[in-house]
């Protein structure tokens, strides 16, 4: 087997491009509201930390996809998008057969050259992403055609050699996606309980089923317990056992957060009334959004002005808003100085604070897991009379489909100051607010530790490759320091 590390072109190690880039398969055959058939990839379901928004992503027939996909993806095909980002990568294990969709390229390596392991991580290392970089075009939104992709050039170890950088790699990025799954889980946990006390008023609605059907207030509150611990942050280790066993069982191991569930499951009401928003709880308010929130502007230093740029401070923008879960921003593609900071109209927000994404690109939201300015078509948004943080993120995301619905502007969607008074929501206790901020806090905060070890993780990714490509790290090197990034990762975990 030959030892001989060599350089060759991307059209040289693969045997095949699929690229639908420019096409849009026809609409007939596409399935959109029913979740079966073929998932259609597009360039804003893939990300190299694994797939994203997939609660937007369609559905084609079996007769669309035997039209549009001549030849099926397989095992060790690697994708990689185009455009609107480009560079953004990911793993065809064979378990599930896909459709392309636009600005995604479905690469096939020629095996006998090249692993398809090695040439996934090499694509989304930094030397792989600088590569593209050069060759691609556009000053707004950067792409890459297939006939310039073919003549990016890569280095091509030996296979055994490849092999071994490739387990290095997915080994750090499997951790990466395994956080990005669990913080997906947790903030599908917290959502789920905003929306069963919030929105749909579970606690209130076992009581009063309680009550009608002739039992006592204990068997109210009793039936509204059962109904808060049914959320998983509650749940006891017997979580297939029923209700009232799993709270026997929470009295007696955990008497402390029993002790907050029934503390909680009081503080609901026993009734609903009428309000402009249908039947809410008895006592509860009817607010619109803007009373709810304080509103802060943001601001983009001068671009002419070297000094207000690449400082240390973070400067968010719409690129920044986190992947599917991740919900926090610890770090921005961009940054400024103080002298940016004093010199424009941006302001530092404080930790917790929900940004939404304003102009052009509306809705996206995120929480500030770092103090960072932003750009003029964000707003910074804080809740305000005991709303905590997280509640009012929580709210943010209950409230962006409304306030998409209720953007302005000719040539761009824009959410203003007054369309926030436009979207109403009703409000409980603060009491209750403040036990519900307490409750899904050790999730938000184990999501943002998550997030922090992805950020450790990916940057170590970033740097073992260009050492391992130039000879200045061995093999055994980058697993000792793999091995001492997992350890220190499970040991913050």
């Amino acid at each position: 087997m030959s030892s001989k590390w060599t350089k060759a072109t991307i059209a040289d190690v693969l045997e095949l491009v699929i690229d639908h880039r420019g096409k849009t398969p026809k609409k007939l055959g596409f399935d959109d509201f029913h979740c079966s058939g073929y998932q259609v990839l597009s360039a804003k379901h893939v990300k190299t930390s694994g797939l994203t928004s997939l609660d937007s992503i369609r559905y084609a027939n079996e007769s669309m996809y035997n039209k549009w996909m001549k030849v099926p993806l397989q095992k060790g095909d690697v994708i990689l998008t185009s455009e609107a980002p480009m560079g953004e990568t990911y793993y065809i294990d064979g378990s599930v057969q896909y459709l392309l969709g636009q600005r995604v390229f479905g690469l096939r390596p020629k095996q006998e050259l090249i692993e398809p392991l090695y040439l996934l991580s090499w694509l989304s290392s930094q030397v792989g992403q600088s590569k593209l970089k050069e060759r691609a075009t556009g000053s707004t939104v950067q792409g890459i055609k297939q006939s310039e992709l073919l003549k990016v050039e890569i280095e091509l170890p030996p296979l055994f050699v490849q092999r071994a950088i490739a387990a290095n790699q997915s080994s750090i990025s499997e951790k990466i996606q395994l956080n990005s799954k669990i913080n997906q889980t947790l903030e599908q946990m917290a959502q789920a309980i905003f929306k069963s006390w919030f929105v749909d008023f579970d606690p209130v609605k076992a009581k009063i089923a309680a009550l009608e059907a002739g039992g006592s207030e204990d068997d109210a509150l009793l039936a509204a317990m059962q109904a808060i611990a049914s959320s998983s942050l509650f749940a006891s280790d017997a979580a297939d056992a029923d209700a009232a066993t799993q709270l026997a069982r929470l009295q007696a191991e955990h008497p402390e957060q029993y002790a907050t569930l029934r503390a909680t499951a009081e503080l609901f009401p026993a009734a609903m009334q009428d309000s402009e928003l249908g039947e809410i709880p008895a006592g509860w308010k009817v607010l619109p959004l803007s009373e709810m929130v304080e509103l802060i502007g943001g601001g983009t230093p001068k671009r002419s002005e070297p000094a207000y740029w690449n400082g240390d401070i973070c400067w968010f923008s719409v690129k920044d808003a986190p992947n599917d879960g991740n919900v926090f921003v610890i770090d921005t593609v961009e940054k400024i100085t103080d002298a940016g900071l004093k010199g424009s109209s941006t302001k530092l927000l404080p930790l917790g604070t929900t940004i939404i994404t304003a102009r052009g690109t509306v809705g996206k939201l995120a929480l500030t897991g770092v103090v960072t300015a932003m750009n003029q078509s964000c707003y910074g948004v804080i809740g305000i009379d005991g709303t905590g943080p997280y509640l009012n993120y929580l709210q943010m995301q209950e409230a962006v489909e409304t306030l998409q619905r209720n953007t302005h502007g000719a040539v761009f969607d824009t959410i203003t100051q007054a369309t926030f008074g436009t979207v109403f929501q009703s409000q409980a206790c603060i009491s209750l607010r403040t036990n519900f901020e307490n409750l899904v806090a050790p999730a938000f905060e184990m999501i943002k530790n998550n997030l922090q070890q992805i950020k450790a993780l990916s940057e170590l990714r970033d740097t073992l490759l260009p050492k391992l490509l130039s000879g200045e790290l061995s093999i055994s090197a980058a697993t000792d320091q793999i091995t001492k990034a997992e350890e220190a990762v499970n040991v913050q975990s």
